[in-house]
């Protein structure tokens, strides 16, 4: 393969790993699967030799991993804070809906004021809710360095398979 088709390649899937990282501020942002993407991009454009599918598959279960764990820490959180898991469920929908249609802090504003009026209907006591939303908030903020952890975990295994590949 040519030079110029190296590095076009290799400029290409880092400028998607980059988008990738950095859509991880986005909660609703597929970040860590942009990246998986990414790599599964650069493994069809180079070849999948042994050490590239072993790095692949690291790849795919560190993504899917974050990607679950981040639902999982937010809505902990909020049940931890008192939320039911019907408020937890109504939030996270609120959150993909407003990142839709708001795009990109929709979903960022929708689902933790949804927890905090939803509780407030629930239970009639303010104090009660805003612990519920505290505790999606703290979660959020969890997840976020989990899928920050994890992004950057996915660039180093792409470029270890870069520069031993």
């Amino acid at each position: 393969m040519p030079a110029w088709l190296d590095i076009s390649i290799f400029g290409l899937v880092q400028f998607f790993m980059l988008i990738g990282l950095l859509g991880l501020v986005v909660p609703i942002f597929p970040g860590l699967v942009v990246m998986w993407l990414a790599a599964l991009g650069y493994g069809l454009a180079k070849g999948f030799d042994t050490l590239g599918i072993v790095i692949f598959i690291l790849i795919t279960l560190f993504m899917v991993g974050g990607s679950v764990a981040d639902n999982l820490l937010m809505g902990a959180g909020a049940h931890q804070g008192g939320a039911s898991w019907w408020t937890i469920i109504v939030a996270l929908i609120a959150g993909i809906a407003g990142t839709i249609l708001f795009p990109p802090f929709g979903g960022i504003i929708a689902a933790p004021v949804s927890v905090l009026l939803l509780e407030y209907l629930r239970l009639r006591d303010w104090q009660k809710a805003w612990l519920a939303f505290r505790g999606l908030v703290a979660g959020f903020g969890l997840s976020y360095f989990v899928r920050l952890f994890i992004g950057v975990a996915l660039m180093v295994l792409w470029w270890i398979w870069v520069w031993n590949g």
